[in-house]
């Protein structure tokens, strides 16, 4: 049986952490262990392993050094931090220099590492699965619709879960927990969430767990359609309604055993409603201008930004459609809900756009982070795509600096999570004068710095100050560049 298992390589210099990630594993998979850095690269060179967890703190070589590497030699191998601390300046040198899957933070449960181990493994297959249809497709003409190109087209697009990008502590979790265990059942779901937190995604992933995932998915918005026209675009039209004297196929007849995906589903107007409520209770249309009962076979996944519970209260939205949706309910949190989450999604988007763009770009400084993950994000993954977006177009190397995010980010009150909320309570809450100017002036002073990175010369000159002077200020308030020491700063100046 061990031929058929995994092989999953445990590195760290503690004995007991090693015992403890073998008991954890050696279960489910083939286990080698190896205590420092220079012994799992014998490992490495003996064996065919799939996936190393490694631990960052370790004699010698850390862990992302270790690992980009392996990175190197290995590139197919999936790797995995474990580590005991958050440090931001880490985490972007791991992303950005090893190419880390995913972080483990001390103490971890033998769970939530069993759970990464087959996440990590079935990334493995995939990616190994890819390119051998990468390589049959070579040999297929360029205009068949093989079973295997669509296969090979369901991995580009995402399949499933494995794409909701979130990190170990995120409240996302449990919402993709839940979703897997709906994902098979053949029902409606309801997804409740803020605009831009990735409904459409998570319905996608849904789409993809499901057992219609051979079968189209398609995904409509109606927010701001008038009637009349989300009318046509869900349920078609007959020859004569309209231009062109044409028919019109709706999505509904598009999606025949497979999934839709409805945004904005509170914003259907009355009439939108009874026939949706149709759709589902019946499994039965009729196209715009058309007298005929068509049924259909879909399943129906809708989203709403939002609490369709109060809009029943209000008399705006039907009880019955509500019900009929809300076999469950899932709710999405904002992305100031998971500041964890905020480094993977910039990070995430920035190699698309960079790629999409041919630029060389491939990270972010550690005070650029510090900035974004700070920041409230009202708009939620579409602002944040934005900002970067915004960011690489300006940016001349290949880290992505503070000085590049949009002003109004950097001059932003900070959210709830954030690092500094005594700047916004000095605005909002009690105390003497001079020490609510103090913080608004501790503010001021790091956005300043942010944008002119962190030249002080700069920086003095653009407030007034002196060289010494602003170097007081930083002291009394103790600022530090993100990434330096006290001693650090003693030893430039």
């Amino acid at each position: 049986m061990s031929a058929t298992r995994a092989t999953i390589l445990v590195v760290d210099d503690e004995p007991h952490s090693l015992t403890s990630m073998r008991m954890a594993l050696e279960d489910e998979f083939d286990i080698r262990t190896a205590g420092d850095a220079e012994t799992a690269l014998r490992v490495l060179d003996e064996d065919w392993v799939q996936v190393i967890f490694c631990d960052q703190r370790m004699p010698g070589r850390t862990g992302v050094e270790f690992l980009t590497e392996v990175r190197e030699r290995w590139p197919e191998t999936v790797r995995i931090v474990i580590t005991g601390y958050t440090d931001a300046g880490a985490m972007v040198a791991a992303i950005n220099e090893a190419g880390i899957y995913q972080f483990i933070t001390k103490p971890w449960h033998p769970d939530q590492l069993l759970m990464a181990a087959r996440n990590a493994t079935r990334l493995f297959q995939l990616s190994r699965e890819n390119d051998r249809m990468a390589l049959e497709m070579r040999v297929l003409t360029a205009t068949a619709e093989s079973r295997v190109e669509k296969r090979r087209r369901a991995l580009r697009e995402g399949l499933g879960f494995e794409t909701i990008l979130r990190a170990p502590n995120s409240p996302m979790n449990a919402v993709v927990q839940a979703a897997r265990q709906f994902a098979s059942f053949d029902v409606p779901v309801l997804l409740i969430g803020e605009p831009g937190t990735g409904k459409a995604a998570l319905a996608r992933a849904m789409h993809y767990g499901s057992l219609r995932s051979d079968r189209p998915f398609h995904s409509f918005s109606l927010s701001g359609l008038p009637d009349d026209l989300a009318m046509i675009e869900l349920f078609g039209a007959k020859r004569g309604i309209l231009p062109g004297g044409s028919n019109k196929i709706g999505l509904v007849q598009k999606a025949e055993r497979g999934t839709l995906y409805l945004g904005g589903i509170d914003s259907a107007s009355p009439a939108l409603q009874v026939a949706l409520l149709r759709l589902l209770i019946e499994g039965a249309f009729s196209p715009a201008g058309g007298q005929e009962i068509i049924g259909s076979n879909l399943r129906l996944i809708a989203g709403s930004d939002r609490d369709l519970r109060a809009l029943v209260a209000e008399g705006r939205f039907r009880a019955d459609l509500y019900y009929a949706l809300s076999v469950t309910e899932l709710e999405l949190p904002p992305l100031r809900g998971r500041p964890g989450d905020i480094a993977l999604h910039a990070q995430a988007v920035l190699m698309d756009m960079a790629s999409r763009h041919g630029k060389p770009v491939h990270g972010f400084e550690a005070a650029a982070l510090e900035f974004l993950e700070n920041y409230d994000w009202p708009g939620n993954l579409r602002e944040l795509s934005n900002e970067v977006t915004r960011m690489l177009i300006f940016g001349q190397g290949p880290l992505l600096g503070a000085e590049l995010i949009s002003r109004a980010i950097l001059q932003a009150p900070p959210g709830d999570s954030g690092a500094d909320r005594s700047a916004e309570a000095a605005m909002t809450g009690a105390g003497s004068l001079k020490d609510r100017i103090e913080l608004v002036e501790m503010r001021i002073l790091r956005e300043t710095l942010a944008r002119h990175r962190w030249n002080k010369s700069r920086a003095a000159a653009e407030m007034g100050l002196s060289r010494v002077g602003l170097r007081a200020k930083l002291d009394r308030y103790g600022i530090l560049q993100p990434g330096r020491t006290t001693a650090d700063e003693d030893e430039e100046d």
